[in-house]
C-alpha cells in the first residue's frame, strides 16, 4: 500500500483542541487537557477563565495554551478586545483567536474593521503571542472574505480562520481555498466548525488549512492510527 502522505504527528500538530462549549465543567476541561497532552496537538483553546490552569497543565510540553477574544460574536469594543488579549497573555496564553466585528464588515466599514484587528494584533505581538483572526464566513460574501484576507495580511495577523464553530455554518473547502488564495503566504489558514472525522481533516488540509479547531480530536487521531496500522 502506498504511504498516505502524512504521519500521525503531522495531523496532531494541525489540531487546536477546542474546549469552548459553554456547558463544559472544570472536570470536563481537565479531561480535555489530558486529551491534548496524550495526543500531542498543536494547541488548546480553552474558555478564558480556565486559561491560567491550562497554561499550568501544559507547561513543559510543546502545546500552546490559548483562548478567545471577542468571542463568539465579535461585537466587543476594541478596547475590551485589547484588554482581553492582554489579560490572556498575562495568564500564560500564547495563541489567541479573535472574532472580527461582523456587523461592521457587513456595513462595509473597513476602516473600523482594520483598526479593530490591528489593535489586537499589535497587543498580542507585543506580548510575544500569535493571533488568529476569525471571520465567521457563514455571514459573509466572497468579497468580504477576500477583503478580510487582505487586511489581515496588511496588519500582520498570523492566521485567518473560517469560523467560531458557533455560527450557522463552519469551515467549507471552497472558503478555505479562497482564503489560501487571497491571504499572503506569511498568513496561515485555520479551519473550524464541523471537522469531526479523519477524512474531513485530510480534506481541509488539502484545501490549504494549516490548522484546524476540533473537539473530536481523539476520534480523528484514533482513526488515523488505525488507518496507518492497516
Amino acid at each position: 500500500m502506498d504511504a498516505p502522505g502524512w504521519t500521525l504527528p503531522d495531523l496532531a500538530r494541525m489540531i487546536d483542541h477546542s474546549l469552548l462549549q459553554p456547558t463544559l465543567t472544570d472536570e470536563a476541561l481537565e479531561r480535555g487537557l489530558r486529551v491534548a497532552l496524550d495526543y500531542g496537538v498543536a494547541s488548546v483553546c480553552v474558555k478564558p477563565y480556565y486559561l491560567a490552569r491550562c497554561a499550568e497543565a501544559l507547561r513543559g510540553s510543546n502545546i500552546a495554551p490559548g483562548t478567545t477574544v471577542g468571542f463568539p460574536h465579535g461585537g466587543h469594543a476594541t478596547s475590551v478586545k485589547v484588554a482581553e488579549a492582554t489579560e490572556a497573555l498575562a495568564e500564560g496564553g500564547t495563541e489567541l483567536d479573535m472574532v472580527i466585528n461582523i456587523g461592521k464588515a457587513l456595513s462595509g466599514d473597513w476602516g473600523y474593521v482594520r483598526r479593530d484587528i490591528e489593535a489586537v494584533v499589535e497587543a498580542v505581538h507585543a506580548g510575544g503571542g500569535l493571533i488568529k483572526v476569525i471571520f465567521e464566513n457563514c455571514y459573509l460574501s466572497d468579497a468580504d472574505r477576500i477583503r478580510l484576507c487582505e487586511i489581515c495580511g496588511e496588519v500582520g495577523a498570523d492566521f485567518v480562520k473560517t469560523s467560531t464553530g458557533y455560527g450557522t455554518g463552519g469551515a467549507t473547502l471552497e472558503d478555505l481555498r479562497l482564503m489560501r488564495r487571497h491571504a499572503p503566504p506569511h498568513v496561515r489558514v485555520k479551519a473550524a466548525g464541523g471537522v469531526r472525522t479523519l477524512d474531513a481533516l485530510l480534506e481541509v488540509r488539502s484545501a490549504g488549512a494549516d490548522r484546524c479547531g476540533a473537539t473530536a480530536t481523539a476520534t480523528i487521531l484514533d482513526e488515523a492510527r488505525r488507518r496507518l496500522a492497516a
